[in-house]
């Protein structure tokens, strides 16, 4: 079985080309997986049942794997038993059945959009720093940015007559996001009144500065969202993640073709769009009865 890892991560990399440390923490989760297989005594990679990739992942998740970890490892294994079915090393690919549904409970949650709307209008404009952190927020939600993603923004990144940005994400790989006409009309003022304040003539090109003048760190933004959520009477946990999942899954429910979401989020896999985008059952019954014969 490690020969087989070692051949998908020659796999990844050559033929992929995903960055290193994308291939590191794939195989640092299949590493995990193989360990359990072995625990149970399952020799051989056609042996394996579904079953033992959801009690794999029952057991991550009892150990204390937060979400995305255990998301990201779904991902991991699909991708290599879909590799080793394309490569006939594989007689049946017990992963690619697998429905994303059943680990729902896992994933980070949504905000409804009458929650990102009380959300969104919880800064106070009329306070120094509300017009910056409304501009976040909208930022945030306007473009399904990473929270290191919005963190590295530059005033050079902004398009906003054209309507989007321009971001670095995973593997040093930019991307360009359209950016809505709310963010674009929170972030113009800010541009305009509050960040030379804060700037103090520093010669700065990010984005959002905090009080101080410096760029934000990602835990600083993650409080700033945090603090809005409990002055919106948000009682979900909610974080730059959670704005990121509302982001993909609001885009899907409106009939945003999953492709379209893949390249705004920037995932190099579409197998990873399909985890952080939850199924819609309302989206579901909308289009069976919009397009089945018998509906």
């Amino acid at each position: 079985m490690q020969a087989l890892l070692d051949r998908f991560l020659d796999y990844l990399a050559l033929e992929r080309g995903l960055s290193e440390n994308t291939r590191m923490a794939y195989a640092a989760d299949l590493r995990s997986f193989l360990a359990f297989l072995g625990r149970r005594r399952v020799a051989l990679l056609n042996q394996v049942r579904r079953a033992d990739i959801l009690a794999y992942l029952t057991e991550e998740k009892d150990r204390g794997l937060n979400t995305n970890s255990l998301a990201r490892r779904l991902v991991a294994l699909k991708m290599f038993f879909r590799f080793l079915q394309q490569e006939a090393l594989l007689s049946r690919n017990v992963a690619e059945a697998m429905s994303s549904p059943r680990l729902w409970k896992l994933l980070p949650g949504t905000l409804s959009e009458k929650e990102v709307d009380a959300l969104l209008a919880a800064p106070r404009r009329n306070r120094r720093l509300g017009l910056r952190d409304q501009a976040v927020l909208e930022t945030f939600y306007g473009s399904g940015l990473r929270v290191s993603e919005l963190a590295g923004l530059r005033l050079e990144d902004l398009h906003l007559d054209e309507g989007y940005l321009r971001c670095v994400g995973k593997g040093n790989k930019e991307r360009v996001v359209p950016l809505g006409k709310k963010a674009r009309d929170c972030i113009q003022p800010y541009l305009a009144e509050l960040r030379p304040q804060l700037a103090r003539q520093q010669e700065t090109q990010t984005l959002y500065l905090t009080r101080q003048g410096k760029p934000f760190s990602r835990k600083g933004l993650w409080k700033m969202i945090k603090a809005y959520a409990r002055v919106a009477g948000i009682t979900k946990k909610v974080s730059p993640h959670t704005l990121r999942h509302s982001f993909a899954s609001h885009l899907l429910a409106h009939g945003a073709p999953l492709r379209i979401i893949q390249e705004m989020l920037g995932h190099a896999d579409i197998m990873t769009t399909q985890i952080y985008t939850h199924v819609d059952p309302s989206r579901l019954k909308s289009v069976h009865s919009q397009f089945h014969p018998r509906a």
